[in-house]
C-alpha cells in the first residue's frame, strides 16, 4: 500500500492589525484580524523538510502590517483581494491564496461642549461596538480566477411577538406544545458570495444587514427556516450583484416561566432565555443562475 500526500495549506491565523489614520485631532480607526492560507509546490517541505517554497507564516503576518502602512485599509474585502494578488503574483511557487478578514467596528465617543472636557477638535475616543463582527473570505489563484465572499456574525435580533411554531411532527418523546405567540430571536452569521470581485463592499454591506433586519422584522414566522428564507430572499432581490448567501440560524429559546407557585399569572411577559442547547437552523438561498462556486467556499 503506497500513501501520498494529500491537499495541504498552510499560513499565518488571526494577525491583529489596528490601522489609526491621523485627521489633526480627528482620528478614525479600522482594527481587523487578517488569517491568511497559501497553497502550490508544498510536496517537497512535507516529504523532505526542505523550505525552498515556503514563504513563512511570519513574513506573511509582516506583509499584513506593511500593507496597512503602504495601502491603508477601506474596505476588508479589497484589503484582502491585495494580499490575496500579492501572495500568488510575486511568488511562484504559491498557486493559491485565501485571506479572511474579520472587522470589529468601534464608535466614536461624543464629545460634550462642556469646559471640563476641553476642545471638541480633538476626537481620538472611541468605545467598542459590542454588534455584530463584520467578515470576508477572499481566494485567488494563479490562473487568475478570485472569489469573493462577505459576511457578518453575531447579529443579534429578536421579535417579540408576531412568531408561532405549531403543527410539527409529535411522536413519543415530543414534550414541546405548539404555540401560536412566542419569541423569536437569533444570533445571525451570514456569508454572502459576490458575482465577480469588483463591487462596492462597503455599500452592499450596508444594505445587506439593512435587508436582513428588514426582513426579519416585517415576516409573520411559522418557523425560523421561513424567516430564513424570507432574509436571503430580500439581499437578492436588492443586491444584484450577490448570487449566493448561507445561514448559520441558532434558535435562542425562550421558555415562560411558571409563576403560579407564587400566585401570579404571566401573560407572555417573563421568559427564561436559554443559552443551550438550542436549535440551529442552516440554509442556503441562491439565483437560479448563480455562477459556480468554485473554491469560494472552501
Amino acid at each position: 500500500m503506497s500513501v501520498i500526500l494529500g491537499p495541504n495549506r498552510y499560513g499565518k491565523a488571526e494577525t491583529r492589525v489596528v490601522r489609526v489614520v491621523r485627521d489633526g485631532g480627528v482620528h478614525h480607526i479600522k482594527d481587523i484580524n487578517v488569517s491568511s492560507a497559501l497553497s502550490g509546490d508544498m510536496t517537497d517541505v512535507h516529504l523532505t523538510g526542505s523550505n525552498a517554497t515556503v514563504l513563512p507564516t511570519d513574513t506573511q503576518k509582516n506583509t499584513a502590517y506593511a500593507f496597512a502602512r503602504k495601502y491603508g485599509i477601506d474596505q476588508i474585502e479589497d484589503f484582502a483581494l491585495l494580499l490575496a494578488r500579492h501572495y500568488v503574483d510575486s511568488q511562484p511557487t504559491i498557486h493559491h491564496a485565501r485571506v479572511e478578514i474579520e472587522e470589529y467596528s468601534w464608535d466614536r465617543i461624543p464629545v460634550s461642549d462642556g469646559p471640563h472636557l476641553g476642545l471638541r477638535k480633538q476626537q481620538h475616543s472611541f468605545v467598542r461596538n459590542g454588534a455584530e463582527v463584520r467578515t470576508c473570505v477572499v481566494h485567488h489563484d494563479r490562473d487568475g480566477r478570485t472569489t469573493v465572499v462577505s459576511g457578518l456574525k453575531d447579529l443579534v435580533v429578536l421579535n417579540s411577538t408576531g412568531s408561532e411554531f405549531h403543527g410539527f411532527i409529535e411522536d413519543e418523546y415530543t414534550t414541546l406544545q405548539p404555540t401560536t405567540d412566542r419569541i423569536l430571536a437569533t444570533a445571525v452569521s451570514a456569508q454572502w458570495r459576490h458575482a465577480g470581485d469588483k463591487s462596492s463592499f462597503g455599500r452592499s454591506y450596508d444594505d445587506v444587514r439593512q435587508c436582513l433586519l428588514e426582513a426579519f422584522a416585517e415576516t409573520h414566522s411559522l418557523s425560523l427556516q421561513q424567516t430564513l428564507y424570507a432574509m436571503g430572499k430580500r439581499v437578492l432581490n436588492t443586491r444584484r450583484e450577490i448570487c449566493e448567501i448561507r445561514f448559520a440560524m441558532p434558535n435562542k429559546h425562550h421558555f415562560l416561566v411558571n409563576l403560579e407557585p407564587f400566585g401570579l399569572d404571566n401573560d407572555n411577559e417573563v421568559f427564561y432565555a436559554a443559552d443551550r442547547p438550542y436549535g440551529l437552523i442552516e440554509g442556503t438561498v441562491l439565483r437560479e443562475d448563480a455562477p459556480d462556486a468554485g473554491f469560494a467556499w472552501e
